[in-house]
């Protein structure tokens, strides 16, 4: 089989070596994206391993992503909970990128809560802020680079799954209800994946917002469409990490996006708990 894509085989061996580690049966997993892990410390009871540690695991490689992958219980919810996660752009096949997401599914999951830093397409959003995704724009994927492409993994799901509801409409009545409780407002958007690891040009971020996007990143579609190819229903939510930068008047950096974190983690991770506890 080309390397390229990951199988049967891939999924297996890791789902083995985590099963030596841990006998925890996961119902939820979560991803936190760039500065947003501070949730996975208060993981309780908790078996944590290093991503690098588990065969075929792409690895993190970028500031604000730890890498680890915890198991243990939070709100009293079995889960697992990746701090951190790859993105394409860091150099794993699209495919691989998918694997902790399969691993997941074989391990039992039902939800998984994807979480990401984006920045700001809609000029109404302000850093610091946090935006219910209800759909994505997957431009990546258009252009060729789906997890799904190469041979079908049959034991997961259907050669070509449905994407009219990526976004599970009863998880987000209960994330509204969630930062409802935390006194929050919480915006609702779409999120786009761009490639990265550039951030936007200006007329990028035009384009984007013409065609109906509130915000956009690097990250998240990847890992949904996994989880959706495989039954799995999915919460996303993103932080608002820098403005929109319509007309190019200022620079967008990596170091604002982790300052954003600081502000945006102890938010989300409110409404996260909250999310479990309401499950």
């Amino acid at each position: 089989m080309n390397a390229e894509f990951i199988s049967l085989d891939d999924i297996d061996r890791a789902v083995a070596y985590v099963r030596r580690k841990t006998p925890l049966r996961p119902r939820l997993g979560l991803i936190l994206g760039s500065a947003l892990g501070v949730l996975a410390n208060d993981v309780a009871d908790a078996t944590r391993l290093e991503g690098r540690s588990i065969p075929g695991w792409p690895v993190a490689t970028v500031v604000g992503h730890a890498g680890r992958v915890h198991f243990g219980y939070l709100e009293g919810q079995p889960v697992v909970v990746m701090q951190g996660r790859a993105h394409f752009y860091e150099g794993p096949s699209i495919s691989r990128i998918g694997l902790p997401v399969r691993v997941m599914q074989r391990l039992g999951i039902e939800i998984l809560i994807v979480t990401n830093a984006a920045g700001a397409v809609n000029p109404a959003f302000n850093p610091g802020e946090l935006m219910l995704i209800t759909d994505h724009l997957n431009l990546v994927g258009m252009a060729g680079h789906s997890p799904l492409r190469g041979p079908n993994l049959e034991p997961f799901g259907p050669r070509f799954p449905d994407m009219s509801q990526a976004y599970d409409r009863t998880l987000m009545e209960v994330a509204r209800a969630a930062a409802s409780d935390q006194g929050l407002t919480m915006r609702e958007g779409v999120y786009a994946w761009l490639a990265g690891p550039s951030f936007e040009t200006p007329a990028d971020l035009r384009f984007l917002r013409a065609v109906g996007v509130d915000a956009v990143g690097m990250s998240t579609v990847p890992e949904v469409t996994v989880a959706r190819h495989g039954g799995v229903r999915v919460l996303g939510i993103s932080g608002i990490s820098n403005k929109a930068n319509l007309d190019g008047a200022t620079a967008t950096t990596h170091e604002e996006v982790l300052a954003a974190g600081e502000v945006l983690a102890p938010r989300l991770s409110g409404v996260l708990r909250g999310v479990l506890r309401k499950l």
